[in-house]
């Protein structure tokens, strides 16, 4: 596949959708095809288990099983084919908000998530069955604390969104590993600065992986 994924992950607050446009502006500038989707969602389906995964009660196994599945459907009707065609993926979350939530927030098993990951992203998708998986991974790095005070009032919560900030450490500490296990994938952002310092990181980062010109 000819194309760039490019995924961009953080917990609620960490401000990465003005970041997502401004790096769309940026890749069409240079004459680049892009798609801005996002996760769970992205397809009919998967934005309707998506309804259920943010607002209905479930365990952590059912979440993650919904999760991959919307994902699943997301891989095959939209990601492959885009970077067939040669676009640049903009994923608002993919795999990694995963093993952070339900993995790190929930406390799911960690092996159990990486078996479902190959075989949702790895399984019939092409001759070599190699993982989709992003290019880069930009991960909005912010302190839970400061996070929670920029979502307070901002509009109502769905139920991750409401959960304790020792949730969201969880989650944070999930990103953490998942950058450990994978890190020439991940380029992390202090997501703790003015918009217009991380957007200077953002981009300094996509063009030292050759991605995105000066």
């Amino acid at each position: 596949m000819s194309g760039l994924f490019i995924s961009f992950e953080g917990i609620d607050g960490a401000g990465k959708s003005t970041h997502i446009d401004a790096t769309a502006k940026a890749f069409q500038a240079q004459g680049r095809v892009v798609t801005l989707t996002r996760e769970p969602g992205g397809t009919p389906l998967a934005e309707r288990l998506r309804q259920m995964v943010l607002n209905d009660s479930m365990d952590a196994m059912t979440e993650a099983l919904l999760v991959f599945a919307a994902r699943r459907d997301h891989v095959q009707q939209v990601i492959v084919p885009a970077l067939a065609r040669g676009d640049v993926v903009l994923c608002d979350r993919f795999s990694d908000a995963t093993f952070a939530y339900q993995g790190g927030g929930r406390g799911f098993d960690w092996q159990v998530l990486q078996v479902l990951e190959q075989w949702v992203q790895g399984s019939g998708l092409g001759e070599a069955q190699a993982l989709v998986k992003p290019d880069v991974t930009v991960w909005f790095d912010l302190p839970p604390a400061v996070a929670a005070t920029r979502l307070a009032g901002a509009r109502i919560p769905d139920k991750f969104e409401s959960q304790p900030i020792a949730f969201f450490e969880n989650v944070a500490a999930g990103y953490a590993r998942r950058q450990a296990e994978d890190p020439q994938r991940f380029a992390r952002i202090n997501a703790h600065q003015t918009p217009d310092a991380v957007w200077r990181d953002v981009q300094g980062a996509l063009r030292q992986a050759g991605h995105l010109r000066a």
